[in-house]
């Protein structure tokens, strides 16, 4: 079995990126509102063992499923959303705070009876002191989920993918899944999951699906192992992946895996170990919300399986780089190939048996 030849150019990330401005995306999934509280710590409160913050700014960003919204804008395409948000400041604040990113808020939908999700994280000195959570996870009404369900099928058309983002707060059940999926695949939409572990929702024969390493544990229905020295020797994800394949039968599965990279899966050929580029880890809020939107991004524009995972690789490490849910600009992902020219994928062939052809970069549409 032949190696790749190597990671992916500048020249050939900078042709795919070429096509992404005319790409057009929809997000559906759990929008939240994530407000960020930054002070300074300089003394212990008298009333308990606890810092006392001393506020110096606020600051409000998309989160959930809008901050993969975000990630793709940033990135340089259009892009819509399916999401919930109450009937109250919160929600106003996200609505003005997604414009201004100018992501399409005509799928946004207000339900007067749950309040906006909001992730509130009081960070000093560079870090996260605490988070607090104002949210509701019951399911949406039947009549909201209709209401939603029409909506989707009219922008469908018009959208080049569609990126399920379920962070478990109600939104997407099985039922409404399922219908969008089927809709989305009978014309054949490039579609994209991030699973959640405390939802077990049915995905199927999506084009990638990107859980964490704990989420795919988690799906697959085996106990969680911590990884080995060296993915040759990860048996315990080797087995993960190929259940999961069985499982949701998608084109391609890419697990991430932190700081030892991420690993790509595909019926007919081995598993690719992809290293981690990321030199400094700050923050990993968001990391995966970067990665599905990346990699649906570079699919969309014709890349290969292996390069549209590399190319997620290398944002991850960007955002990583950063605090607080951050996003990765084209210039950034240029500029990370640059720097990171030796960083080279690996075919594990200690996984399920390489393919006859020998081939190396099963492409998009196999």
């Amino acid at each position: 079995m032949k190696q790749p030849t190597g990671p992916t150019s500048v020249a050939r990330v900078r042709e795919i990126w070429q096509r992404v401005p005319r790409l057009n995306v929809l997000v559906v999934g759990d929008v939240m509102l994530d407000r960020f509280i930054w002070g300074n710590v300089r003394r212990i409160s008298p009333e308990a063992p606890v810092p006392v913050v001393e506020v110096t700014r606020e600051d409000f960003y998309p989160g959930g499923a809008a901050n993969v919204a975000r990630n793709i804008c940033a990135l340089g395409a259009r892009c819509a959303i399916i999401g919930l948000r109450g009937a109250d400041r919160a929600g106003e604040e996200l609505q003005e705070t997604l414009r201004r990113f100018q992501i399409d808020t005509a799928g946004l939908f207000t339900d007067g009876q749950r309040p906006t999700t909001v992730k509130t994280r009081i960070i000093a000195h560079q870090q996260q002191v605490v988070r607090f959570d104002h949210e509701s996870t019951r399911p949406i009404s039947p009549s909201l989920a209709t209401r939603i369900l029409e909506y989707y099928r009219s922008v469908l058309p018009h959208v080049d993918a569609v990126i399920f983002e379920d962070y478990a707060k109600g939104l997407l059940s099985a039922s409404l899944l399922t219908a969008m999926q089927r809709d989305a695949r009978r014309i054949g939409k490039i579609t994209a999951a991030d699973p959640n572990p405390r939802q077990v929702l049915p995905y199927n024969r999506l084009t990638v699906i990107t859980p964490n390493r704990q989420e795919a544990f988690a799906a697959a229905g085996l106990p969680y192992v911590e990884p080995a020295e060296h993915m040759e020797e990860d048996r315990a994800l080797l087995d993960v992946g190929r259940t999961l394949l069985r499982k949701w039968r998608p084109q391609y599965l890419l697990i991430t895996l932190g700081e030892h990279g991420m690993c790509l899966f595909q019926n007919g050929a081995p598993p690719l170990h992809i290293p981690t580029v990321a030199r400094e880890v700050f923050d990993v809020s968001g990391a995966g919300d970067t990665v599905v939107a990346t990699l649906t991004l570079a699919l969309a524009a014709n890349a290969d399986a292996v390069e549209a995972a590399e190319i997620s690789n290398h944002a991850a490490g960007v955002v990583v780089g950063k605090l607080g849910t951050a996003t990765c600009s084209p210039d950034e992902l240029l500029a990370s190939f640059r720097e990171n020219r030796h960083t080279k994928p690996r075919w594990i062939t200690a996984g399920p048996r390489a393919r006859a052809d020998g081939a190396t970069r099963p492409t998009a549409g196999e």
